[in-house]
């Protein structure tokens, strides 16, 4: 009934909202922990716990506990009371239940809040025992184990706060498995959107997990590169292909907004002919339906009578195809070579300027061939969850505790788990 080893249900009481169990270790004889002499049992003590929840009731245990006397006269020992693994000697939660709260607040996007109402307890109860339970499982031996590539984004902890302090940088594992899959995990948070922070995180670590690290995504920010450059000059950067593509997608509203203002002096409304296709100029042309298309081709045609946007858009959708094309990865590579080699000489300002910056990060554009297609979309989906966190606890003010439940909620084994059957 109760499925704890070593312990028995001695009386159960249940009502629509709690079921009580009166419990007792099936220990006869203790050992005094000063001799080790057998001791003899002097009075009970019981410790009331909250366990896991039954169904919809709680689950309140009241624990039957053991005084030992040892009888020794040169033991320091008088009296000892007895321990299981039931629970911590004071603790108001049971191991299992503390379990169960971790698990949710990790697998099911669970509120720390809405536990202590499953559990009957105060809040700073559950967190106080989750967040012990947490450090634990961090500072597993294994964690950081058999890591091959990192990734690296930054995003703010506190929205509603302005100033220094908002924003974070997430390390995280793309590693791939043997089946060539990323299981995408938070490894650690840090103060900061900066090469240093990166790097002093990076450095902090033992020099077994450096050495292992072959691969690293970023985005087009040079203080991770040059954090990388200092910290693991051996592992080859890659710039992540949405970041690029994303250069691309404001390049072509740059040189679109720019022609309506030198065309019509002003910015665009609601049926001007480059304002009713800003949409269409962001779409991949293998994506355009024989309708969408020919809304584009009238459009540009009606605004852009010397050709730049279309320009523009044309070297969005080769940019593009780097990544996404059809063509066999040789094919690509060496479109991406042509890109970086033609882009800076055209004659519109903004892709003249964006080509300058896709020839400053040469080698980590073309790296992304050299690793098999690394990205960072394994740290876009980290920072998914991450939101979603932040949103289920309604907002954070202590950095320590958003760490650790951000740690909980990326932990790379949502849905692995095994689900325990209820009792």
């Amino acid at each position: 009934m109760f499925g704890v080893a070593g312990v028995r249900v001695l009386a159960a009481e249940a009502d629509e909202v709690c079921l009580r169990l009166l419990v007792e270790t099936d220990v006869d004889v203790g050992g005094c922990h000063g001799c080790g002499v057998v001791a003899r049992l002097h009075d009970r003590q019981v410790q009331q716990l909250h366990d896991a929840p039954w169904g919809h009731r709680q689950v309140l245990v009241r624990w039957r506990k053991r005084v030992w006397r040892c009888h020794e006269d040169a033991c320091p020992v008088v009296t000892f009371i007895e321990t299981h693994p039931l629970a911590a000697p004071r603790a108001k939660l049971t191991r299992r239940a503390v379990g169960w709260a971790t698990d949710a607040i990790s697998d099911d996007d669970a509120t720390v809040s809405g536990l202590a109402r499953r559990l009957g307890v105060d809040w700073h109860t559950v967190w106080d025992a989750v967040k012990l339970e947490a450090q634990r499982r961090l500072q597993h031996p294994d964690r950081l184990d058999r890591i091959s590539a990192l990734g690296v984004d930054e995003h703010v902890w506190r929205p509603g706060r302005f100033g220094a302090g908002r924003e974070v940088t997430g390390i995280v594992d793309l590693s791939r498995d043997q089946q060539g899959r990323v299981r995408a995990r938070l490894l650690d948070l840090v103060l900061g959107r900066s090469g240093p922070a990166y790097s002093r995180w990076l450095d902090a670590q033992p020099e077994a997990f450096r050495t292992t690290i072959t691969q690293a995504a970023l985005d087009p920010f040079r203080g991770y590169a040059n954090a990388l450059r200092d910290s693991l000059p051996d592992a080859v950067q890659v710039l992540d292909a949405f970041h690029v593509v994303k250069l691309g997608t404001q390049v072509v509203d740059e040189v679109r907004r720019r022609v309506q203002q030198e065309q019509l002096g002003r910015r665009g409304h609601k049926h001007d002919p480059l304002y009713t296709i800003r949409g269409l100029l962001r779409h991949g042309a293998e994506h355009l339906s024989d309708r969408q298309a020919r809304r584009l081709a009238a459009g540009l045609h009606a605004g852009d009578p010397d050709g730049e946007v279309e320009l523009a858009w044309v070297c969005y959708q080769q940019l593009r195809a780097i990544y996404s094309g059809p063509q066999p990865p040789a094919a690509r590579r060496r479109l991406a070579e042509k890109v970086l080699a033609s882009f800076h000489t055209c004659p519109i300002p903004e892709i003249a300027r964006l080509g300058r910056t896709l020839r400053a990060w040469r080698t980590q554009v073309l790296a992304y061939f050299d690793t098999g297609g690394l990205s960072n979309g394994g740290t876009e989906a980290i920072n998914g969850l991450i939101e979603k966190a932040r949103r289920v606890g309604h907002g954070f003010r202590n950095f320590s505790n958003y760490r650790l439940r951000m740690l909980l909620a990326a932990n790379g084994e949502r849905g692995t788990r095994r689900v325990t059957p209820p009792r």
